[in-house]
């Protein structure tokens, strides 16, 4: 929670700088451009600064939650007495990046194409069980809409100060939102080369004066994690992708370059077992207690981040996470606590009841994606398989394709890193565990831990949800839903020159507005 902390105190004692091109290392090549029909920070994160939001966390506030929400596109906001209506002001005279103006019109536009109800529809709609309390959207006149709840939902405004929320133009189809964005963001998008990078440039005629403060934001594609660091420590950029740096890679900068400013924090991801449970033999539920039994959680933590990482359930874990499961409740779940070896020997049980064992082995593809935070826990998981009599071959899918596969459910054992907007039940219940929401890979459905989500998402009382929450995570570790391998801990490293960027410390997703970044670079440049 510290990264840029300390660049945020010294960045607001001097003065600001206008220009330079902020530098910044990208991981991977994403599939498009449109943050309303993708799941990952590889798209969202540079795309973050083209869009605005009807309100957005406060970027300079790294615990996020619903006191955190400011105004953005939205001037003001208020409830009816019911708590069924949510109005908002809207500003005026701002325009999009191709000249015409921001109206109403656009935020309905934007969420009838999220319900679905639009003529336009979007490819894939990863954000369509958020807003499945949302009747609809009245534009009452061209500076105010009222968003209609079905029922009251005090969280529903952490919904739309994610930064997966952004106002979307009625007058730009979905087809062209994936290869040329339009927002009304401080950057223009340029250009996306595949495999290259991704360029920003200042938008001059932004509606709020005096900002960006940046020419542009370039991202450069660079895979290979030990090249990427090497090009950062060398002077070439001025900040790593966030939260992609494995521990030992980030006291490796710092040896070399004592002065970056290097913060190793939780992401609000967890990674997860993803079962097909319509994939026989996998539609045994048995076979999934087994394989969740088997997981060597502390194994994954110590080789992959040093011990860093955190043991969790859905949500994540306290500190950083409001409504993660004490210590205690967690260690009572089967697979969380006790002997390791007896977990295994009762999931060899369980094997051998099967049909299964040292003389007939399960063999099968464990899909993953093709990037070095998916590829290393799914080395380790396999070997972890192999000790209960499962053979799994890695499959590795590439980013562009790895939402669809995933989507389709083409797949029959897969290892995720599963992302949450922000830190609340609501984010996280709805997107991956409702019956049938779209990032409900694994297909699980209990009618009864719906009913439960609903009541917990009315709840007014923070203690009563917390404990409701609680409950829900428990019951879904113990159903086995999406077993959870652990909650990585990952770095962020920055020049010294770059000033105020504040790290999110618990909601990756919402941090990249980018703003009111600035570069103070040496009158020499760049080494």
């Amino acid at each position: 929670m510290v990264l840029l902390a300390a660049l945020l105190m010294c960045g607001s004692a001097l003065a600001q700088r206008e220009g330079g091109v902020l530098r910044i290392l990208h991981r991977d090549s994403p599939g498009g451009m449109s943050i309303h029909e993708e799941t990952s920070n590889s798209v969202l994160t540079p795309m973050m600064g083209v869009f605005n939001n009807l309100v957005l966390y406060d970027q300079h506030i790294a615990q996020s939650s619903l006191e955190t929400i400011r105004p953005e596109l939205a001037t003001e906001w208020r409830w009816s007495e019911d708590r069924t209506q949510l109005a908002f002001t809207l500003r005026q005279g701002v325009r999009w990046h191709d000249g015409k103006p921001f109206t109403a019109a656009d935020i309905k536009c934007t969420w009838d194409r999220v319900l679905g109800t639009s003529e336009e529809k979007l490819r894939i709609n990863p954000r369509e069980g958020w807003f499945k309390n949302l009747a609809g959207i009245d534009v009452k006149a061209n500076d105010e809409v009222v968003f209609r709840l079905k029922r009251p939902q005090p969280s529903f405004l952490a919904f739309l100060a994610a930064g997966y929320s952004p106002v979307y133009p009625c007058h730009v189809t979905p087809a062209q939102m994936r290869t040329h964005p339009i927002g009304t963001g401080p950057y223009r998008f340029v250009e996306f080369r595949r495999n290259e990078g991704i360029r920003l440039e200042r938008n001059r005629d932004y509606w709020k004066p005096g900002r960006p403060y940046l020419d542009g934001i370039e991202y450069t594609i660079v895979p290979n994690r030990s090249t990427a660091a090497l090009s950062f420590v060398a002077g070439k950029f001025d900040m790593t992708f966030p939260y992609e740096m494995p521990i030992p890679i980030v006291k490796d900068i710092q040896a070399q370059l004592p002065a970056a400013r290097c913060e190793v924090s939780p992401n609000n991801l967890t990674v997860n077992l993803l079962v097909n449970r319509a994939n026989p033999p996998f539609d045994k539920p048995d076979l999934s207690k087994a394989m969740a039994l088997t997981l060597d959680r502390k194994s994954f933590i110590d080789i992959l981040s040093e011990g860093q990482s955190d043991q969790g359930g859905a949500l994540l874990p306290p500190p950083e996470g409001v409504w993660g499961m004490p210590k205690d409740m967690l260690l009572a779940l089967p697979g969380y606590g006790g002997d390791k070896a007896e977990n295994r020997a009762a999931a060899r049980a369980i094997m051998g009841r099967l049909g299964y064992g040292p003389d007939k082995r399960l063999s099968v593809k464990l899909a993953t994606r093709n990037v070095p935070q998916h590829r290393d826990p799914s080395v380790i998981l396999i070997d972890q398989l192999s000790q209960i009599y499962i053979d799994a071959e890695l499959e590795l899918i590439e980013t562009a394709v790895w939402p669809v596969r995933l989507t389709k459910r083409d797949y029959t054992l897969a290892l995720n890193l599963t992302g949450s907007g922000g830190d609340d039940p609501d984010i996280q219940f709805y997107e991956n565990y409702a019956c049938g929401a779209s990032r409900n890979f694994s297909g699980y459905c209990n009618p009864e831990i719906d009913t439960l989500i609903d009541r917990q998402s009315v709840e007014t009382d923070f203690a009563k949800r917390r404990q409701m929450v609680w409950d829900i995570d428990r019951r879904l570790q113990e159903d086995v839903a999406r077993p959870i391998i652990y909650h990585p801990r990952s770095g962020t490293c920055a020049q010294p020159w770059l000033k105020n960027v504040t790290i999110m410390a618990n909601g990756m997703y919402s941090g990249w507005r980018l703003e009111d970044a600035w570069l103070d670079l040496p009158a020499a440049g760049r080494p």
